[in-house]
Parts: structure tokens; sequence; C-alpha cells
């Protein structure tokens, strides 16, 4: 294995994948001039013919993603932000969601959509939200966020080669992580959550950007006695029900973090299915580290706020389970 940056390992894929696939084609704003870095040497290597530079018309671009896709392209969408799905819905929940269906499966469409989600570097209102809920509700997309860059890697080599239409959420902020990333050919499989550290006393299931205060969260409660164990979803749709709830079982407790808002959200999503699945192993009540049902702050020290942290979900933790009843309750 050798070590790259979250940002890098996306980026490595795109020029691996369009290399392998003279099929693919990129577009979007500013992907010549990759911003976010995941685009770079993109335009340089492939050129006009396949890497397009678009005007800020979401609602376009969509709908040209789909058109491209169903003339046997196979198309990656570079969106930037994710608050820019909304300006794009028409031709995501329309169309992209629906014509394989409506066509009686005889339309495959290849599109693998890249935005990047979530606060935690005042990007203000329009350019913060974890749109996931949304996507997750319109059906007939797949919803994946990796939260490493070994998973970066796998999860979008495995989007791109897919038939099926694709967002690829990329986690803001953590663009300098590093981490192992495996060499050559690697593929995660969609609907398949990972351990990222396993526990005995409580489940933290955490998704994408919150992944790494969660673990924080479980080395201060080890401090304490308690044993987290935490559970990284990996992808939204599918969903790797059986996965969590195997811990859940196994703990018997269960903390939600989820970044999108309480309201409806993902973890409200979970917490439903595994009060359905784990009700007679639960030994306390599921509990939920979200942000409020506002809009995102720009000034820094209102956005940490209303953002979840490793204090909040240690707190959440310590309200069902304590270090001197963990071994009865």
């Amino acid at each position: 294995m050798a070590r790259q940056r979250y940002i890098q390992a996306i980026n490595q894929v795109l020029l691996d994948e369009m290399e392998r696939d003279k099929n693919i084609i990129l577009f979007g704003e500013d992907v010549e001039l990759a911003i976010f870095g995941d685009t770079r040497e993109v335009f340089a290597r492939f050129g006009p013919e396949r890497v397009y530079n678009t005007p800020i018309c979401e609602n376009s671009l969509t709908g040209m993603a789909v058109g491209a896709a169903a003339a046997g392209r196979r198309v990656i969408l570079h969106l930037m932000f994710g608050n820019f799905i909304y300006t794009g819905m028409d031709a995501i929940a329309h169309q992209m969601a629906k014509l394989r269906m409506m066509t009686g499966g005889q339309m495959n469409l290849p599109i693998t959509v890249i935005a990047g989600y979530g606060g935690g570097r005042s990007l203000a209102a329009q350019h913060s939200d974890t749109p996931y809920p949304t996507l997750m509700n319109i059906g007939g997309v797949n919803v994946v966020t990796p939260a490493t860059p070994a998973d970066a890697k796998g999860l979008l080599t495995t989007a791109i080669r897919g038939n099926n239409p694709t967002f690829f959420l990329e986690a803001s902020g953590r663009g300098g992580d590093s981490g192992e990333v495996p060499e050559g050919d690697y593929l995660v499989p969609f609907g398949k959550a990972a351990v990222a550290h396993e526990g005995q006393d409580v489940t933290i299931c955490a998704i994408g950007t919150m992944v790494r205060p969660a673990l924080k969260a479980a080395r201060d409660l080890e401090k304490l006695g308690i044993s987290a164990e935490v559970i990284d979803p990996r992808t939204l749709v599918p969903f790797d029900e059986d996965g969590i709830a195997a811990s859940v079982s196994k703990t018997g407790r269960l903390v939600l973090v989820d970044e999108a808002k309480d309201r409806c959200g993902a973890a409200s999503y979970i917490a439903g299915l595994m009060a359905d699945r784990c009700f007679h192993a639960l030994k306390a009540p599921i509990k939920r580290v979200t942000v409020p049902n506002v809009s995102m702050p720009y000034a820094g020290n209102a956005e940490s706020a209303i953002f979840p942290n490793p204090e909040k979900i240690v707190a959440a933790v310590l309200s069902i389970v304590s270090a001197d009843q963990k071994s009865f309750a």
C-alpha cells in the first residue's frame, strides 16, 4: 500500500479510469482549473474531446448527463458543491432516478455525480449543506459517502464502472487527510459497512465526515472504561442494514452521528431501522448527534456551535452508558 491524501486518491481514480475506458467523459464547472484538486491534470491528459468546462447551470448539466449516458457514454459530472444538487434536481429526480424503471430496464445510466458536501470550512449556507437525505428519498440512485482515502478510491472506481447513477459525495475539509490506499485495481462494494473501531459497550454509527470525530470520541471513551464500536456505513444507498444490526445486537446501544440536519435525516432513518430490527437487544434509547434544523452559518464560531464534535458524541454515549453500569445494564 501507499499513503495518499483523500483528494489525491480521487484524482488518481479519475485519471486511471479515463485512461482505461475511452468512453468516459467528464464535465462540470471549472473542471479544467481543478479548484478542489480532484480533477487536476485531467484536461491536460484527455483534452477538450472528453473533458468539458461548463457554464454555471446545474439543471442543464444534470440533463446533459442523462442525455449523454442514454446515448452510450459513461459520464462523470462534477457539481462542485452538494448544494448545487438542488438546482439540478429536475433531471435528477424525474429522469436520472426513474428512467431505468420507466423503460423496463432497457436503459442504463452510467452516471457518477461528484459533489463536496458539509460544513466546517466557513463556506456559508449555500455551500455547506449535506444533501444525502434528499437523494436517499427520491430512490433510484446510489449514494456513497467515503470517509477515508482508501474508500474514496474503492467506492469511486465502483461507481464509475457501474451502470446506475451514483452520487459520490466528497467529504468537505477532508481533502488533505492521508491514509493507506491499496495499489492497482481496487473496488469497494456498495452496501457493505466498515468497522472502523471495534468495541463492546456501544455502537457509534458515523456517516462520512463524522467518522473522524467518532473515532476521537471512541478514544476518549476508552479512558472512561467504555468500549465503543465505530461503524462507517460507507454507502447510504444501498445500506448495510445487516452489518449495523449485527453491531447493535452485540453492544445493545446505538448513537448515530450525522452531519445532515436532524429532521428527516439519515440518522432518523437508521434509528427507525434499528428500532425495528434490534428492539429486543437494545438496553437504552437510540441517540442522535446531528445538526439542528437551521442553515449553516458563515461565522466559524457559530458554525462550530451547531456542528457535531467528539464532545457531543461522548455526551450522547454517557447519557446511555457509563463505566459503572455497562456490565449489567
